[in-house]
């Protein structure tokens, strides 16, 4: 039970955090379809800076440059979205839909370039990080507690006090409701937009580190993020965009996920003999059932997906 608390959380940390990402692009209007590529290279980025920093490194001082890393690098790959979209008015699905793809063969041509730099022999696309994971985890009682369990929780909070408690939220949720409206009252529809796509790059980016670290030692960069980005759509979708909401329901999809990692230590799921597999399709499968029953009463941004003309009204 204990185990299968500790990845339900970890696993509901990754949604949460990716999740928002996607709440802040669409509330200002831009469907950001590409979180699965800022994942990936999120987890690139932090998993760079584990790799090159020196051993002796301090777990505060490894914890801090490993989330900076993930999230600048997740920050500059959002801006191939946020150029595209509101500078060129390109289909945002079409590019966020490219940054999956490029996200995950940039990320494996890198790793496997490096690897074959260090030892000609070695030509995988996997980074380890075995000792600087520690930085990450602190054991209670059995109960790994991990650090970004509590940057999620931080991330939740600042998220529902920037988008209903500030001037900034409450403009950045205006320019994805009715942009020209906003831009009457001298609300700079541009910038607004530009904000939520690169902080959705922000936490996309942190949502990939935490993802490639949740319950493994190394990743293997040509596996990609195996369709969490996704994943965290869903549950922004079925949170309906709201911090909360999205919450709640990254905890249910986070407990399915979960099982994937534990099922065997509960009898009556070993007694069914069923393939890990299947129980790693488990939220990808809950996530399609309850779009079916929902998404006909889901309230997105009106203006979501719209590119924004200023001559326009």
């Amino acid at each position: 039970m204990v185990l299968l608390i500790q990845y339900t959380l970890i696993f509901a940390s990754v949604l949460i955090l990716v999740a928002l990402g996607g709440c802040f692009s669409e509330h200002s209007g831009v469907i950001n379809i590409g979180l699965e590529g800022i994942m990936v290279m999120g987890a690139l980025g932090g998993a760079l800076m584990m790799k090159f920093l020196p051993a002796g490194t301090s777990a505060p001082v490894m914890f801090l440059l490993v989330v900076l890393a993930a999230m600048g690098l997740g920050l500059v790959y959002s801006l191939l979205l946020a150029v595209a979209a509101i500078n060129f008015k390109a289909d945002q699905t079409l590019v966020g839909t490219a940054m999956n793809l490029l996200g995950t063969a940039a990320a494996t041509v890198f790793v496997k370039a490096m690897n074959t730099a260090e030892n000609v022999n070695n030509v995988s696309s996997t980074i380890q990080y075995i000792e600087p994971k520690k930085a990450f985890i602190v054991n209670i009682a059995g109960f790994e507690f991990n650090w970004f369990m509590l940057l999620a929780l931080i991330a939740l909070v600042l998220a529902y006090v920037t988008l209903y408690k500030t001037r900034f939220g409450l403009r950045l949720c205006a320019c994805g409701e009715h942009p020209q409206a906003a831009d009457s009252v001298g609300i700079n529809v541009y910038k607004m937009r530009y904000a939520g796509v690169l902080i959705s790059g922000v936490l996309g980016g942190l949502g990939g580190i935490v993802y490639i670290t949740a319950g493994v030692s190394e990743w293997k960069f040509e596996n990609g993020v195996a369709g969490f980005g996704f994943l965290a759509l869903a549950v922004m979708i079925f949170g309906q965009w709201k911090p909360t909401r999205i919450a709640l329901a990254a905890l249910v999809f986070g407990l399915f996920r979960a099982l994937g990692n534990v099922y065997t230590g509960f009898d009556f799921l070993a007694a069914l003999n069923l393939p890990s597999s299947v129980y790693n399709m488990l939220p990808y499968i809950i996530s399609l059932i309850i779009l079916a029953f929902t998404s006909s009463k889901s309230r997105a941004p009106k203006a979501e997906g719209i590119p924004y003309d200023k001559g326009q009204r």
